[in-house]
């Protein structure tokens, strides 16, 4: 055989070898998958992100390898599990799957945009990934409502409703004060429980229902209640605002403010009342009503006044009808008038006389009785 052919014959079994070795470096880059069906996903800040990943043992071979999680962010955390282990190396028989579970915290204080970051089985196969924060995020607190205004009389009761949520990274504990003018009271209940404060989780929310009720006789008008949820690192404040419409106050009594009079048993007494709007707004639909002795009886002339304008009068004739078997002593008439927004009444103590022909019978009676003993004393006395 000449040189030559000995030349091409030597070329010809490296470049099998070669050939070989390369489909078997093939063949084994391409026996492991990493697989997960959600490679680039959009979460705003705060948001925790669960990959499934598959790893995929395509060879007939059994497979021990490093799994990784590289170029991910310092600030973000992650976990990868399966069952209930956290896992960096996992092996695998030929022709099966292993799946774990990758959990990304994206931080609430991130910048928006995308990030990339790679899981990776060995130096042989490798997934990228990718996770768009959609918005700039943030280290703060929201204290937030979707009505900030209420309108109402003074007597009223202003029940706002709001949320708390906690976008910082750790949890805090949120205490509840307002700057209320004086005399105003202010409940916070968190979670539909009164208190003081509420502990909230990292990007946690809180329903808090807060109740504002005005001092008594506050005069009509639109006041500012500003309410603040705060720690030593964060805080937030709402500024509620409370319309008045006016307030409501009643005063029954007479024209000399006397409370008191006399009555003969069986008879009527017609007293002359005053109802006094002492309040800011108007009261309408004005009734009276009475509570009286049994069998006594109390009639209103108008029995009902339509309208009385703040700061006005209006005058009720009430007449009073004893009973004709009442002794002679003291009795209590109450009177009443009310509104559905705010009642007056108006305690009458009335003297009750025995009527005059009974006073003469009765004297008759005992003159005669005295007479009686007269005549008797005479006819039998001298016997």
């Amino acid at each position: 055989m000449s040189d030559s052919a000995k030349l091409r014959g030597i070329l010809f079994i490296l470049l099998t070898v070669i050939f070989a070795f390369d489909c078997n470096a093939a063949a084994t880059a391409d026996s492991v998958t990493l697989f997960t069906p959600y490679t680039r996903i959009t979460v705003p800040p705060g948001e925790s992100i669960n990959y499934s990943v598959d790893v995929i043992n395509n060879s007939k071979d059994l497979r021990n390898m490093e799994i990784t999680v590289s170029g991910i962010p310092r600030s973000w955390n992650y976990t990868l599990t399966s069952g209930s282990y956290k896992v960096g190396q996992i092996a695998i028989m030929g022709g099966q799957k292993q799946t774990l579970s990758l959990k990304v915290d994206v931080p609430l204080n991130v910048n928006k945009g995308s990030y990339r970051f790679t899981v990776s089985a060995g130096a042989e196969t490798s997934l990228p990934l990718v996770v768009v924060v959609s918005e700039q995020g943030t280290f703060e607190t929201e204290f937030t409502t979707k009505q900030s205004n209420m309108q109402g009389h003074s007597a009223s009761t202003f029940t706002f409703t709001a949320e708390l949520r906690n976008r910082t990274a750790e949890k805090q504990l949120y205490a509840f004060r307002t700057n209320a003018p004086r005399g105003w009271n202010v409940i916070f209940k968190p979670n539909y429980n009164q208190a003081t404060s509420v502990e909230i989780e990292p990007a946690g929310t809180v329903n808090v229902t807060i109740e504002i009720k005005p001092p008594v006789n506050i005069q009509a008008g639109t006041y500012q209640i500003p309410v603040v949820a705060g720690t030593n690192a964060t805080s937030a404040s709402l500024n509620l605002e409370v319309v008045i419409t006016g307030s409501f106050n009643m005063e029954l009594t007479t024209p000399t403010g006397l409370l008191s009079t006399d009555i003969t048993a069986g008879d009527e007494r017609r007293i002359e009342l005053m109802v006094r709007n002492t309040g800011s707004s108007g009261l309408s639909d004005v009734e009276l009503t009475y509570s009286a002795p049994v069998n006594w009886d109390v009639v209103f002339d108008p029995k009902k006044i339509d309208r009385i304008e703040a700061g006005n009068n209006a005058t009720v004739f009430a007449t009073i009808k004893a009973d004709r078997k009442a002794i002679a002593g003291d009795y209590v008439t109450n009177l009443e008038a009310k509104t559905p927004e705010v009642a007056a009444k108006a305690t009458f103590r009335i003297s009750v006389k025995t009527p005059m022909l009974l006073g003469w019978i009765g004297i008759f009676i005992i003159l005669a009785a005295l007479g009686s003993v007269y005549y008797l004393f005479r006819k039998y006395g001298r016997r």
